[in-house]
């Protein structure tokens, strides 16, 4: 049997994906093919006509038959780009989403010298800020130790694990002394589940996305919790705390936040036009 070319074997996944529904089932294939015959994306396309060896088209093949089981691409090659990272991750923690990257974008913005990340997951927000702010001390919690494991061993595979120290729980024993406080927690609410792509609702961690019936119930938790961080700053030091919502949810967010005394109260929005980040600053950090 003659093996197919570059070409062939990228046009037959990509309609098999496209059948079964997936978004982009041209990226798909080219970042499968890619992995299963160890050529960059790029090199393959360029060098279409090129053959596929038999022991890559088997590994192609195995591949593309998860990806039709709406398996996310991030967990078959096991890694998901994050900033300036790779992040190895799995079915323990979410796959990293280029929206969070706000939340790292704001921390550059205000060089803090304490960050505290609520619900790391792969420590994708954690790992990122201590990359690209070398003198920030960061703290990273996950309720989940199964997440956690992830992220450890994202922080000793990247050199970080010296820059970063991971917590379980919430918010640590040592709860204040923080100049940002950074979140991306479960937003989703539950009557949304039904309407998710398979690929979060079959294969994502369950608990990292629902919050209840209208996604906020991890927001309400956190955000009274969250002046106390900042009490023992001096009062011309400024806290902040800027979390992740979903679509709709900024103005109700942004309603907790000003319950709990964060003012003033801003909303940045991601690529799509959406508000995405809701961030509040501190009214008194004195003690």
């Amino acid at each position: 049997m003659t093996s197919a070319s570059v070409r062939e074997a990228l046009d037959a996944a990509v309609d098999a994906l496209a059948a079964a529904g997936v978004d982009d089932p041209r990226l798909d294939a080219e970042l499968l093919l890619g992995e299963a015959m160890g050529r960059e994306r790029s090199a393959l396309v360029a060098d279409a006509g090129a053959e596929v060896p038999a022991s890559a088209g088997r590994a192609f093949g195995e591949m593309v038959r998860r990806r039709l089981r709406r398996e996310p691409v991030a967990y078959i090659l096991g890694r998901k780009g994050f900033r300036r990272l790779e992040l190895a991750v799995d079915s323990r923690v979410l796959v990293p989403r280029p929206e969070t990257e706000l939340l790292v974008e704001l921390a550059l913005e205000l060089r803090p010298q304490r960050v505290l990340d609520v619900g790391t997951g792969s420590g994708a927000i954690a790992l990122a800020v201590a990359d690209e702010l070398p003198d920030a001390e960061v703290i990273a919690t996950d309720t989940s130790p199964a997440a956690l494991e992830v992220a450890r061993a994202n922080a000793q595979r990247l050199d970080l694990a010296e820059r970063v120290r991971f917590v379980e729980g919430t918010v640590p024993d040592e709860s204040n002394g923080f100049d940002l406080v950074l979140a991306n927690l479960p937003y989703v609410a539950e009557r949304d589940w039904p309407s998710l792509q398979p690929d979060v609702t079959r294969y994502e961690p369950r608990e990292a996305l629902l919050a209840g019936p209208d996604g906020l119930d991890a927001y309400r938790a956190l955000i009274p919790e969250c002046p106390l961080l900042f009490s023992r700053y001096a009062t011309q030091r400024k806290g902040a705390l800027a979390v992740e919502v979903g679509e709709g949810q900024a103005g109700a967010v942004a309603e907790l936040m000003g319950g709990a005394g964060f003012g003033p109260v801003e909303t940045r929005r991601d690529l799509a036009g959406i508000e995405r980040v809701v961030i509040g600053r501190s009214v008194k950090t004195g003690a």
